[in-house]
């Protein structure tokens, strides 16, 4: 949660100096290589085979025998991305022209989108290790530290936004380079705040490479399809971006803006459940335990929609007046809130889709089966390309964030599907409850939202921030209450869970106190 808060307000400093402009449009496409890198390490590929195999090895043969492993992993990570980003600095020109042809017809907007690809480039190396210390410190149960580590990129980011910007544009420096800068500051920050709990842990950094490692050759069988089969989110909005660089100045940004929105509850349900699952998956298919594999995905997935379809919802109704509060202000005008917003309500379409992805994936690399994941990846990202280029021209920007929206749906279909196959049944009657009165709960909680967020605009008009919060965050209180009294009346077990685990830690917090 931490870390997806400080990403909104990273969103909100760019939304202040930079709008929806070409600046910003530039940067996000410059950025789009070496974030798609950081969400396949942190939260994908690398976690995905580098925990079941370091899990594997740590109780076969002791934790000495998994470190070698772990720097063999390091070092092989350091040595592939440095060659990246030395070919991402010498190719930048071709790379921009690849991703973002059409920049060419605004003057200026190519050469700086190729500028800033070369100084955001590091960045890939620096994510590769902190996720390789990510996988290492998951692997040993410590999820704190690594879940925390993401919200160092944004700290860097937000610090730069507010204190060196100004400075460049006082400079005539171009204060978007500024940002750029703050990028591999935070990349360094991810790295260097979980390097002492991983020493803590015992680990010694050795420059070892042993390719003959039984398992660097088990992670790294894992890591190539599981880049394509995890990464099918990710290449998906990288496949969005292309497309929308031919919408005209804005349509990179007004994505990006929504899918950060909408990214939100993905992180902190959808990543937050799967990384906790893994560890316990691994151990499990050590054991043999199917049945209790099947329960463990059941309660992942009922968890995880408890929370997500009602975030769905929210987004839906109230999207409008979420982006206004949290991004109108300095150069984001009201053109782009709307703009945003209806980008904001396609793409939370598929929310659930999105989550369900990072809960079953991992499962098929558990199970040592990472083509499965990675064949269905590759559908759902032809799909959203086929989905994407035949409704821009006659939807836009919206008919990108749709045609995500439905590739993240079948994507999240079709893992279901094959593995309940493999497992012999996921337990279906016990998440189809679940969805049947989670929706309903839903359905009242976004009916209240929608009334009371326009009752309220009567009684408190006005366009102050503080007039806007006491709409939307009275709205919002409502829409709970009653998504609380439906989930109790319907008997929703997740809900009931995720309650009284909430009042049992600020209770135990109370006493610390």
């Amino acid at each position: 949660m931490t870390s997806r808060v400080l990403g909104l307000v990273r969103e909100q400093v760019l939304a202040y100096w930079f709008g929806a402009s070409d600046a910003m449009d530039a940067f996000l496409v410059a950025f789009r290589v070496p974030n798609l890198v950081r969400d396949l390490f942190a939260e994908g590929a690398m976690s995905a085979a580098l925990v079941p195999t370091f899990s594997r090895t740590i109780a076969t043969d002791g934790r000495a025998r998994a470190w070698q492993l772990g720097n063999s992993v390091m070092n092989a990570l350091v040595a592939v991305t440095g060659v990246l980003v030395l070919a991402a600095v010498v190719f930048a020109p071709q790379l921009v022209t690849w991703l973002a042809g059409d920049f060419a017809a605004v003057p200026g907007k190519f050469e700086l989108t190729v500028l800033l690809t070369r100084v955001m480039a590091p960045f890939l190396m620096l994510v590769a290790v902190a996720a390789a210390c990510m996988g290492m410190l998951n692997s040993l149960n410590v999820f704190f530290i690594p879940a925390l580590s993401p919200a160092m990129f944004n700290v860097a980011s937000i610090a730069v936004g507010v204190g060196l910007v100004p400075i460049a544009i006082g400079a005539g420096v171009e204060p978007i380079l500024a940002m750029a800068a703050g990028t591999i500051v935070g990349g360094l920050g991810q790295v260097l705040l979980q390097w002492p709990a991983l020493r803590a842990q015992g680990y010694r950094y050795q420059a070892r490479l042993d390719l003959a490692d039984p398992g660097m050759r088990q992670v790294l069988t894992l890591m190539g399809p599981g880049v394509i089969g995890l990464a099918a989110t990710q290449l998906n909005v990288f496949v969005n971006t292309v497309v929308a660089t031919g919408e005209g100045t804005g349509a990179v940004s007004w994505l990006t803006y929504a899918f950060r929105l909408m990214y939100l509850p993905i992180g902190m349900f959808g990543v937050s459940i799967a990384t906790a699952t893994t560890p316990a998956l691994s151990r499990l298919v050590a054991s043999g335990d199917t049945p209790a594999m099947r329960s463990t995905l059941a309660s992942a997935v009922a968890l995880m929609l408890t929370l997500n379809v009602p975030a769905t919802f929210g987004l839906v109704v109230l999207a409008t007046p979420i982006v206004r509060l949290l991004l109108e202000r300095g150069n984001f005008t009201p053109a782009d809130t709307i703009a945003t917003a209806s980008a904001v309500q396609f793409y939370a379409i598929g929310l659930v889709g999105y989550s369900v992805v990072k809960i079953l994936s991992p499962a098929f690399y558990a199970l040592g089966r990472s083509r499965t994941p990675a064949a269905v990846g590759v559908a759902s990202v032809l799909l959203n390309a086929a989905l994407s280029f035949s409704t821009a021209p006659y939807f836009g920007f919206r008919g990108i964030a749709l045609s995500a929206s439905a590739a993240a749906l079948f994507n999240a279909g079709m893992l279901a599907f094959l593995l309940r196959r493999s497992l012999g049944g996921l337990e279906l009657a016990r998440v189809t409850s679940t969805l049947g009165k989670v929706l309903v709960a839903g359905a009242a909680m976004a009916a209240t939202a929608w009334w009371g967020e326009r009752w309220l605009a009567a009684v408190a008009p006005g366009p102050s921030l503080v007039a806007q919060a006491v709409r939307l965050g009275g709205a919002i209180a409502a829409a709970v209450a009653v998504l609380g009294l439906g989930a109790q009346l319907l008997a929703i077990r997740e809900f009931e869970e995720v309650r009284d685990a909430v009042l049992k830690r600020l209770r135990r917090m109370s006493g610390r106190a």
